[in-house]
């Protein structure tokens, strides 16, 4: 990391312009989220000032791992780690609930909704050659 400071959820939340925009992101295995100043990286941002700034202040592990940066991508923003997130404990409680219905909705993503859909169907063509006859 690159500072050892570490900033609250209200001390982020101020940071959230184009001249002054911080992120929290998580990264994978972290026990702790990084803050991130990226105000110099806006206008570099391959997907554009906007998406950064809609996140500005806020935790934004979400979008940055929904998107599916590159290794390249996550080296660039570490050069941007400023400090680590100060977590209350409740927030961490919090956090864990959220990461764990993240990973149940990516599990159950699949599940029986494609065989549930096929039986639908070869239900309706059963019946519909059934009243053919």
């Amino acid at each position: 990391m690159g500072a050892d400071k570490t900033y609250s959820s209200a001390d982020v939340a101020k940071h959230n312009t184009e001249e002054d925009c911080w992120l929290i992101i998580s990264p994978p295995g972290a026990t702790t989220p990084n803050v991130y100043n990226v105000t110099k990286y806006l206008d570099e941002h391959p997907g554009g000032a906007e998406v950064l700034l809609d996140a500005a202040g806020m935790d934004a592990t979400d979008q940055f791992e929904d998107i599916g940066h590159s290794g390249d991508a996550r080296k660039e923003l570490a050069k941007y780690v400023i400090g680590e997130l100060k977590i209350t404990e409740e927030e961490k409680k919090k956090m864990e609930e959220e990461k764990l219905a993240r990973e149940a909705a990516a599990k159950a993503g699949g599940g029986m909704g494609p065989i549930i859909a096929i039986l639908v169907v070869l239900l309706a063509v059963a019946g519909y050659f059934i009243t053919q006859q």
